[in-house]
């Protein structure tokens, strides 16, 4: 492995880096030393600035905090993931052999390791280093997850369970948990496991993991033991599961690719997602259980590239399809860069700004940023970004991930690469860890003895994970022993209220548990310890269909949220009576209450909407809640009301367009086009606009194939004659009928786009024959136009028709030529004029129209094939300038 050496490095310059990266001193006009430890950095070579002993330096933390070197290379490279035990050992998942088939295979011929970091100081400075695991096997890992003395270990196909059985920290027994993951090899995969308050674990996949068995290769079962069929989940995933790894729930889909699920003590899940590189679509989400995150399309699976009705006006929000029914809206857009793992801080040792907030490490943007939350109706918004750590002075650092230690401190993981993204590493030799804290606090790790119900209920209330992770289970065992420490934290009305969810979780999974405390927490003040005593009993009753209804009425429309979340595939009698109770309440203009309502609603619409509609009153449409409630119901019952929507003229056409989106999350039916056929008659000023929407809304075999449908498409091509609008339906719809009129436009209009596309439908309507017969009859002018309306297609009969007419000797020689300059007009075109010039099958004008049509061709591979076909530049003849004869010089040659 290629560590960095520190043997040549001159020990005065490590001296100098080290004085300039803390000390730069500028004279003030009271004399006064001020310290600019950024100008000081700046004036670092690049070398200089590579070094670990600038590390800090090369990074600008928030007001309050600082940033201290916990280790670097060579003690650790490339570090993916990391986790804190509840002793504060830092535990690393090496990624050096990340994308061999990219970045080469490893030097050393061997696997990548596991590691642990030790401070036994408490000077927040690694002092040990142990390897944990290092095998073949391991190939870049994604996720670690500890828990005491065992390491939940992720990387597509497998999930490994590693553990140390005697102590010595090395990992003894390795287990397969999971399998048959897809995505090796790559960042879409399986992530990391993390502990939930309700003692499961949850984890997630990106795009590439499709699906996944248990270590013996059965099918896994959810929570009713039914066989999970993931071809009917979208995309990416978050799961969760018990500690026998056996029951798995899958809890959200249509991610593009989440690396790190982060559960607060509420039990409410967060997410951030990656983009497809460029677009600024990177987001953090409130994972909203059973919900559709939007990454394709919900109907036919189509990229977010592909042009859909209601288009979402920014691209950010385009990428996620915000706009449809029965997608959850994001929390925020953070622009583009690769988000990685993510806490949520519930400690007290940072600021208090930071307290209780998600925190992201960005690998791309180089940063380490938290998202302050609020309440927004039912669900949250962010009110912008409150930065922590930030790489302004070193383009090198990214942040993989980050970690709440045991005495409240931040463990961040950097990668350390000039480049991110495109699956690629410069410089394996390099990692860092870093731990953020206000200044002059040493790494303290609190312990406790967990066989002490006082001292198990204090560990509980760790910010760290791994501890609660001991805690939790330490106070399950010792059951009622532990009953009342673990109320009196619950009853204790000063206490943060995230500290009292914790135990309410803990007593709702205690044996023999008396309700008690579930019946206090319903009546709770605080509205999010009703949500945590509604998602608990749901985790302990089949049906928990009662205390539901003890909350329907709930004021805060954050309960009613999860009130709806709850009846998901209930089918009972009381379930029905709860959403229409629940959707009686709603007013309107809040996505996430209708998102929540729509959820709860999923297989039901058939029953729940006649019942609301007799609830609701005779016209629904006219509401704004009964609008969204439309807008999102999956039942042909809604359409009449669904048209009378599309249908108003009183409002805009661009509100109205979300209602033609809808239609297109029904299958095609009788009901359906009769009612878009409808609205094509409606008189209105944007007829036109609304008929063209309509029919492209329409199943495209009942147009072709109904006389209906082929009467409104010929009046609508009729009026559209000649513009975009009639090129989109003539596209959709293939009628033979146009194509006299397409041959007219792109006679016409041959050297405009709409010609061109015209001339590309007719060729794909009516074939190379059609072109032909046509050619053999056109004047040499009309020939050349027609031509050049097929110049740009690229498709195989545009080239063959085009080489045809260039290489035809019976054409005259201006048809020839502009045959040969039209074929370099794509790129299958431009190639084919290579091979021609190759064979010398071009000679004379057609030869420079063809050399013509190419010189601006774009691959250099084309541009080094062309290159000596063209006539090499003159170059310029240097003359010597005439020297200056003075009389003097004339009189001295004379006098010689």
């Amino acid at each position: 492995m290629k560590l960095f050496n520190f043997k040549k490095v001159n020990a005065f310059t490590v001296l100098t880096c080290f004085l300039l990266s803390y000390y730069s001193f500028s004279q003030t006009s009271d004399s006064l030393i001020v310290i600019h430890p950024d100008s000081a950095y700046a004036r670092l070579t690049e070398g200089e600035k590579r070094f670990s002993i600038n590390a800090v330096a090369g990074l600008r933390v928030a007001e309050g905090l600082e940033a201290t070197l916990f280790a670097s290379e060579p003690n650790l490279t490339n570090p993916t993931n990391i986790d804190v035990d509840h002793r504060g050992r830092v535990w690393v998942l090496e990624g050096y052999n990340y994308r061999p088939a990219v970045n080469g295979k490893s030097e050393l011929g061997v696997g990548d390791r596991i590691l642990i970091l030790e401070d036994k100081d408490g000077d927040g400075k690694a002092d040990v280093t142990k390897i944990f695991y290092q095998g073949p096997e391991l190939n870049a890992p994604l996720g670690i997850w500890v828990m005491g003395n065992k390491a939940i270990v992720s990387q597509s196909p497998y999930v490994w369970l590693f553990t140390d059985t005697d102590g010595d920290d090395k990992a003894d027994k390795k287990e397969i948990l999971f399998k048959g993951i897809g995505g090796v090899q790559s960042d879409a995969g399986v992530h990391a496991f993390v502990f939930g308050p309700d003692g499961k674990f949850y984890f997630n996949y990106g795009n590439a993991g499709k699906q996944l068995v248990d270590g013996h290769d059965r099918p896994l079962l959810d929570k009713y033991e039914r066989e999970i069929n993931f071809r009917q989940y979208k995309q990416g995933v978050v799961f969760r599961c018990d500690q026998e790894f056996r029951k798995v729930e899958i809890l959200a889909e249509n991610f593009h690719n989440g690396f790190e699920v982060a559960v607060d003590s509420y039990g409410t899940m967060w997410q951030s997602d990656q983009e497809e590189p460029g677009n600024a679509g990177d987001r953090v989400s409130y994972v909203m259980e059973n919900g559709n995150f939007g990454y394709i399309d919900e109907m036919n699976g189509n990229s977010w590239r592909i042009n859909r009705t209601n288009l979402e006006d920014e691209i950010p929000r385009r990428h996620w399809h915000q706009n449809d029914p029965g997608v959850v809206p994001n929390l925020i857009e953070t622009g583009s860069g690769f988000p990685m793992g993510m806490t949520v801080y519930e400690g007290d040792l940072l600021p208090r700004r930071f307290w209780d907030q998600i925190i992201l490490a960005d690998a791309g943007l180089g940063s380490l940023n938290a998202f302050p939350v609020k309440d927004d109706g039912a669900g949250y918004k962010s009110t912008g970004i409150l930065p922590l750590v930030e790489s302004k002075g070193d383009k090198w650092s990214r942040p993989s991930d980050v970690c709440v230690a045991p005495d409240g401190s931040l463990i961040v993981s950097d990668w350390y690469d000039p480049v991110i993204g495109e699956n690629k590493m410069k410089d394996k030799s390099r990692g860092r860890l870093f731990r953020i804290a206000p200044p002059g606090i040493a790494y303290k790790i609190p312990v406790y003895d967990l066989n002490s119900p006082a001292e198990a209920v204090k560990a509980l209330q760790s910010p760290n994970l791994s501890m609660r992770y001991m805690a939790w289970n330490a106070c399950v065992k010792l059951g009622w022993k532990a009953e009342e420490e673990l109320e009196k934290l619950f009853r204790d009305p000063i206490l943060n209220p995230r500290l009292r969810a914790r135990a309410l979780w803990v007593l709702n999974n205690i044996e023999g548990f008396n309700y008690r405390s579930l019946d206090v927490a319903f009546r709770e003040l605080n509205p999010n310890l009703r949500i945590v005593a509604l998602r608990a009993v749901r985790q302990r009753n089949s049906d928990p269909t009662e205390y539901i209804k003890r909350l329907t009425s709930d004021p805060n429309p954050q309960v009613r949220r999860e009130c709806a979340l709850a009846i998901n595939h209930n089918h009972t009698y009381e379930a029905l009576d709860v959403w229409l109770q629940l959707a009686k309440q709603y007013k309107g203009n809040d996505r996430w209450s209708v998102e929540a309502l729509s959820i709860g609603a999923i297989g039901q619409w058939e029953r729940i909407f006649p019942a609301w509609l007799e609830k609701s009153g005779p016209h629904p449409e006219r509401t704004a809640a009964g609008k969204d409630l439309i807008w999102l119901a999956r039942t042909r019952k809604a359409i009449p009301f669904l048209t009378a929507l599309a249908s108003d003229t009183s409002v805009s056409f661009k509100s109205r367009l979300r209602y033609f989106r809808a239609f297109d999350f029904f299958h095609a039916g009788y009901e359906k086009s009769q009612a878009l056929l409808h609205v094509m008659t409606v008189p209105a000023a944007d007829r036109i606009e609304v008929s063209k929407l309509a029919l492209l809304h329409l199943d495209k075999s009942f147009v072709s194939n109904s006389q209906q449908g082929l009467t409104a498409l010929n009046k609508l091509l009729d009026e559209t004659y000649g513009t975009e609008d009639y090129i989109e339906l003539v596209e959709r719809y293939e009628p033979e009928t146009e194509n006299g009129r397409l041959f007219k436009l792109a006679l016409e209009k041959s050297n405009e786009v709409i010609g061109r596309d015209a001339g590309k439908l007719l060729l794909e309507q009516g074939g190379v024959s059609y072109i032909s017969e046509k050619l053999s009859k056109l004047s040499e002018e009309k020939k050349i136009a027609l031509l050049a309306s097929i110049k740009t297609s690229g498709s195989t009969e545009a080239i063959y028709i085009l080489k045809t007419a260039a290489l035809n000797a019976g054409e005259s020689r201006d048809v020839q030529a502009s045959a040969a300059r039209f074929l370099g007009g794509s790129w299958p075109g431009e190639e084919v004029i290579v091979k021609l010039l190759k064979e010398d099958r071009f000679n004379g004008e057609v030869k420079e129209a063809a050399l013509e049509g190419v010189k601006n061709a774009f691959r250099e591979k084309i541009k080094d094939e062309l290159a000596p076909y063209f006539p090499k530049p003159v170059q310029a003849v240097v003359v010597p300038e005439a020297p200056v004869i003075t009389k003097e010089k004339r009189k001295k040659r004379r006098s010689k």
